[in-house]
C-alpha cells in the first residue's frame, strides 16, 4: 500500500508527530489512557474481550499511543501490532509491553496510510483518532483492506464538549459498504471507562468486514 506524500501531507505529518511527541510523557495521566485505576482497566478489558471474542487473533491497534490497549489485548493472548505516528509514543508503548512481559510489535507509522500487508489482520481497533484524520472515509477504506474476510473493526470515538470529534451517525455513514453487522454501543453512561462521569457523546462501533450489506443497530 504505497503512498507518495504531498507537501501538505508531509507538513501535517511532521506537525502532528511533534505535537504527540511533546505530549507523550504526560499522556498516561488521563485515566482512560494509562489505565492505572483497576476499575478503569477492568472496564476496558471486559469491553475488549467482548469486542474480540476470537482467540489468538491478529489485531492491529491503530494510533496505539503509549500502548495501553495493545498491552491489554496481548495479555488476552492476541497477536498485537501497534502503530503510531509519534516515536515518543512508540518508545513508551515498547517499554510498557516489556514491563508486562508481553511481545507486541510496534511501528512508527502514519495511521492514515498504513504500510502493512493486505488482508493480514483478524481485527483492527482505533480509539479517538479517526476524527482527527483527513478524509476519514478514505482512511476507513484503506483500513478495510488490511482485514481478513469477517475481520472485526472496532472504532472508539466521540463528539466532545469542546466541539471536536465525530457523531456515531457520521462514522457509520462513512463505513465502506463491505462492512456488515454494524453496531453502536454507548460508552458515555459508564464512568468506569473514563475515571469520572462524562456528559458528551462517547461510543464504540463494531463492524465485520467481507459482506456487501450493512445493518445498523445499538448494542
Amino acid at each position: 500500500m504505497n503512498h507518495r506524500e504531498t507537501e501538505n501531507e508531509s507538513q501535517r505529518r511532521q506537525e502532528t508527530q511533534q505535537y504527540w511527541d511533546d505530549f507523550a510523557h504526560t499522556f498516561d495521566d488521563e485515566p482512560d489512557h494509562g489505565l492505572h485505576d483497576p476499575l478503569v482497566r477492568e472496564a476496558w478489558t471486559q469491553l475488549l474481550k467482548a469486542a474480540f471474542p476470537r482467540p489468538n487473533a491478529a489485531i492491529l491497534d491503530v494510533g496505539c499511543g503509549t500502548g495501553s490497549l495493545s498491552v491489554v489485548l496481548a495479555g488476552m493472548g492476541h497477536e498485537v501490532t501497534g502503530i503510531d505516528l509519534s516515536p515518543a509514543m512508540i518508545a513508551a508503548a515498547e517499554a510498557k509491553a516489556a514491563r508486562h512481559g508481553l511481545a507486541v510489535e510496534f511501528f512508527v507509522m502514519d495511521a492514515a496510510f498504513p504500510q502493512l500487508p493486505p488482508r493480514h489482520f483478524d481485527g483492527l481497533i482505533c480509539r479517538h483518532l479517526l476524527w482527527a484524520l483527513p478524509d476519514p472515509h478514505k482512511v476507513l477504506q484503506r483500513w478495510s483492506e488490511l482485514l481478513q474476510p469477517e475481520g472485526r473493526l472496532i472504532l472508539i470515538e466521540g463528539y466532545w464538549d469542546t466541539g471536536g470529534g465525530l457523531h456515531a451517525s457520521e462514522v457509520t455513514a462513512m463505513l465502506p459498504p463491505s462492512f456488515a453487522h454494524v453496531s453502536v454501543q454507548n460508552l458515555s453512561t459508564s464512568p468506569n471507562f473514563w475515571g469520572r462521569p462524562v456528559t458528551d457523546e462517547r461510543y464504540m462501533i463494531a463492524a465485520d468486514y467481507g459482506r456487501p450489506t450493512k445493518s445498523h443497530g445499538a448494542i
